[in-house]
């Protein structure tokens, strides 16, 4: 479904990313992981129109996404949470939730200000849909807070579900595990792994490895910006080039 080739990305002289290549598929979780500095978000940046690339393919559904806006990419069905936190801290929960379901709206802008009655009706489904999606996360018993006031990991658990509003096709997912506890993030991959089993492409970068480990069909190893493993749990974890780049030194595999 998402295809990345050859992809490269140059700030002045810095090469940040240079010739990658992966795919996601409906029903994957795919993860990027990396030592800090390796390019992982650049890559998320770059597929979802934040950067441009200087060279390479970003492909979805066989359309090129290449100079597309992000809020182009974002209702072609490709979704994202970030890194460093982008809620509306004064917002409801709830309220977050429905923003990220803009564009299923059928009532425009001007006709949701005047609050006529259709705008109104769609405000009323809306909101029963960030209430579902909340619940997934559980979040349900927070719609109304201000969004600020939650603790950070379960900002992070609300990003998830805002991104979800949008029905998106793939989601790409910035270290959702950060500020999670032990069991929040074994409900996260239960919960990751329920939305891959139900046709969702994930694509998530995380420095948690446990959450990785447990959670992930396939890896890409990234290094300096370019990839230097791809396989399965058990393939990555014997990969000698990949124990060298995160213990910084030579390592046997086991």
């Amino acid at each position: 479904m998402l295809r990345v080739k050859e992809l490269t990305k140059r700030f002045g002289g810095l090469l940040a990313v240079f010739g990658v290549n992966f795919e996601v598929n409906p029903g994957e979780i795919l993860a990027l992981i990396g030592p800090n500095g390796a390019g992982k978000t650049t890559v998320f940046n770059l597929v979802t129109g934040v950067l441009q690339p200087n060279g390479g393919e970003i492909l979805f559904d066989d359309r090129r996404l290449n100079g597309l806006k992000p809020f182009q990419i974002a209702a072609l069905g490709i979704r994202r949470t970030f890194q460093n936190l982008e809620l509306f801290t004064t917002l409801t929960v709830a309220e977050n939730v429905m923003v990220g379901a803009y564009h299923t709206c059928r009532a425009g802008f001007c006709r949701s200000l005047l609050r006529r009655p259709g705008a109104m009706k769609e405000d009323r489904k809306l909101y029963d849909k960030a209430l579902a999606l909340l619940a997934q996360v559980g979040l349900a018993d927070k719609a109304d807070w201000p969004a600020g006031s939650l603790p950070f990991g379960q900002q992070r658990l609300l990003e998830i579900a805002r991104a979800l509003a949008g029905e998106p096709k793939v989601l790409l997912l910035d270290e959702p595990a950060a500020g999670l506890n032990h069991d929040e993030s074994r409900r996260l991959a239960r919960f990751l792994r329920s939305l891959a089993d139900s046709g969702l492409a994930l694509t998530l970068v995380e420095h948690d490895m446990e959450t990785v480990m447990g959670v992930a069909d396939r890896i890409v190893v990234l290094n300096f910006g370019t990839v230097i493993a791809t396989g399965t749990v058990a393939e990555i974890q014997q990969n000698p080039e990949v124990i060298a780049a995160y213990l910084g030194k030579e390592v046997e595999a086991c």
